[in-house]
């Protein structure tokens, strides 16, 4: 592992011929498909590879960007995109090697068994790293029990989950109004559902029954690392603001500390290229093995994501782990 080498672990691409198939099954997919067709290089690979050529040694783990495909498409529709994407992501990484660390494969979690035989296909036949959920999901929380067979795969075949918010503008701020206002659902909502979803996949004792699972929250861990002693100290008192349901066994079930399991997340530092701040509360909070760094390109900015992991003031071996080692961990390969 090269110290110039750069590991990009959260990249969003949108192949072609997915896309085809996308706007065949949901032609008014709204204000997010409008932009992903207006961001060239999610979809240019002549205009994505000349942005990668600045940053010397600079590798992309690639995955689709929202929508989530359980949002707009029926459960055999939905597998049927799922395996079209991921095929042809699988061919992007092997015609594209050198640009390519791997690829994180689609699932259409409507069809939670049918997205467990995809997740396998995806990684044992076409090299998959790992595989991309969302949150919500259609509406669903993750510690739903019908969605513990792919938990339970995922650690069984050691790959990571990579964990991608998924809120709309559908989803408003205040009762009052119809739907979220100024973008608050995506500033402000992305962070929160990820944070919501890391505790409650806590709570249900995900990693009590599955210790080695791995996944990889995206914008380093969404609020978690910010509000430690809410969530610590805090839910100790669990239950006491709560008439109508009965929490007391949830936190005597665990056998950690609740805080405890927020460690065991991995977080991947894009942040829209800014903060230092947060990325050193971040780094702080999950460790220097945990961290991984990712820009979210092309939605997010590649240079200042960058520029902003060298003004933080940590050592270089622990610099160096976030730019790749952690990555190539987590990839089970060397690059660089």
């Amino acid at each position: 592992m090269s110290a110039d080498t750069l590991i990009d672990f959260y990249c969003h691409i949108s192949p072609a011929r997915f896309l085809d198939e996308m706007n065949k099954v949901a032609p008014k997919l709204g204000n997010i498909a409008a932009r992903l067709r207006n961001v060239r290089k999610i979809h240019d690979l002549d205009a994505r590879f000349r942005e990668m050529d600045e940053f010397g040694d600079y590798r992309q783990v690639v995955s689709l960007p929202n929508p989530p495909i359980e949002d707009f498409a029926t459960p055999g529709q939905g597998l049927a995109l799922a395996r079209i994407a991921n095929d042809a992501m699988a061919e992007l990484c092997t015609k594209h090697a050198d640009r390519f660390a791997g690829f994180v494969a689609a699932l259409s979690l409507t069809d939670v068994m049918g997205s467990v035989e995809e997740a396998r296909r995806a990684i044992k036949d076409l090299g998959a790293a790992g595989v991309q959920i969302f949150t919500p999901l259609a509406g669903r929380p993750l510690d739903e029990p019908a969605f513990e067979p792919l938990f339970a795969t995922m650690a069984q075949l050691d790959r990571p989950i990579w964990l991608h918010p998924a809120r709309t503008a559908a989803m408003p701020d205040y009762a009052a109004e119809q739907k979220s206002r100024f973008e608050m659902w995506w500033c402000f909502g992305w962070p929160y559902d990820t944070s919501v979803a890391m505790v409650r996949l806590a709570f249900c004792g995900l990693f009590d029954r599955y210790p080695e699972l791995k996944i990889i929250t995206h914008h380093l861990g969404g609020m978690i690392p910010y509000y430690d002693g809410r969530i610590g100290p805090g839910l100790d008192v669990l239950g006491s603001r709560t008439s109508d349901e009965d929490y007391a066994k949830i936190l005597p079930s665990l056998q950690r500390p609740h805080l405890d399991y927020m460690h065991d997340f991995y977080a991947d530092t894009a942040m829209f290229g800014g903060g230092v701040h947060a990325l050193r509360c971040g780094y702080e909070f999950f460790g220097a093995d945990k961290v991984v760094f990712a820009t979210d390109t092309p939605l997010g900015p590649i240079k200042p994501a960058i520029d902003a992991l060298k003004q933080l003031d940590i050592p270089a071996a622990h610099r160096s782990k976030i730019f790749s080692g952690n990555a190539e961990r987590l990839l089970k390969k060397k690059l660089g």
